[in-house]
């Protein structure tokens, strides 16, 4: 199982946030490398897929568990 390259912590974040750090934190990467965001803010659930498919990056897992809301994307082309 591959592991991921980085995982950002936004929870205790409020909009727009998570979005925010979501963003720099995909400029770091190069094409095909995998980031996993841990967010707790409902909108987020919408947010990641909008942003993800906007942007030409894959969300190519999600998750909620006690904790929140866990989304793996990868970086695009």
């Amino acid at each position: 199982m591959k592991m991921v390259d980085e995982t950002l912590d936004a929870r205790e974040l409020m909009c727009p946030m998570p979005m925010v750090k979501l963003t720099k934190a995909m400029r770091r990467r190069v094409p095909g490398q995998e980031l996993e965001m841990l967010s707790d803010d409902p909108g987020s659930v919408e947010d990641v897929p909008a942003w993800s498919s906007g942007t030409g990056n894959e969300l190519i897992g999600t998750a909620t568990d006690d904790e929140g809301y866990h989304f793996i994307i990868r970086k695009g082309e």
